[in-house]
């Protein structure tokens, strides 16, 4: 690993122990291998691990949960099988609360609320579809949201949090109140950030710790890369 990788990944080190490791996750990496062939999150994490306790072979890194690759913010990964089949089940009983601040256009006529649709997702598009209830392979969708700033511009900054977890749930279901992502063309927003982010950011994690048991709560700091995060008195 080149001493800027290892740099990188050092200072976006939210929380490490000897079983997980929290990144605040930048919106130009994946989590993931994908198609694109780009190193994901898991390998270089991998290659950090070894290098940072200088490490005899191959090194575990279990993801345990996603991000999509414009988005930012803190995503687990687990160091060990036991951490990782303990925060995966916690992710399946939806005992892990993840709150997300999202930059939109406009402003939601009621200030706080409830959104519950039916998602349905359009795998050729990579896209996700608010539909009927009763339709084919649609899945509920529910998440909360409040207004917790405005800005100059026509801005505001809402904060999200999820009772599920389907594709491009938060995307989609703020696209559908009125209210488009920050830079999200593929949701209705007119243009693009100039990095190819959107302005969805993984703000806090609250979980249980799966090998001490005690209650962790962790933040994420916004994005550096566009000032408008900053705009907001929050």
């Amino acid at each position: 690993m080149d001493t800027a990788t290892y740099s990188l990944i050092d200072s976006q080190v939210v929380y490490e122990d000897n079983h997980i490791i929290v990144i605040n996750k930048l919106s130009s990496q994946i989590v993931q291998g994908d198609k694109t062939g780009d190193a994901c999150l898991v390998e270089i994490l991998k290659d950090y691990l070894k290098e940072k306790y200088n490490k005899p072979g191959r090194v575990y890194c279990g993801l345990v949960h996603r991000l999509d690759r414009p988005v930012s913010g803190l995503v687990i990964f687990a160091k060990t099988d036991k951490a990782l089949s303990r925060l995966t089940k916690q992710i399946k009983d939806r005992e892990i609360k993840k709150i997300y601040w999202a930059i939109v256009k406009g402003m939601p006529e009621q200030h706080e609320g409830t959104l519950v649709n039916y998602l349905k997702r359009n795998e050729k598009q990579n896209k996700s579809y608010i539909v009927s209830e009763g339709t084919a392979n649609a899945k509920l969708a529910v998440l909360d949201y409040k207004l917790i700033g405005h800005s100059a511009g026509g801005y505001s900054l809402l904060e999200v949090e999820l009772h599920t977890g389907r594709h491009h749930q938060i995307r989609a279901q703020l696209a559908g109140m009125g209210c488009p992502i920050k830079g999200d063309l593929k949701y209705g927003y007119q243009r693009s950030n100039p990095d190819g982010s959107i302005s969805l950011h993984a703000r806090r994690l609250q979980f249980v710790h799966p090998v001490k048991k005690e209650p962790v709560e962790l933040v994420a700091d916004v994005p550096n890369t566009d000032n408008l995060w900053k705009a907001f008195d929050v």
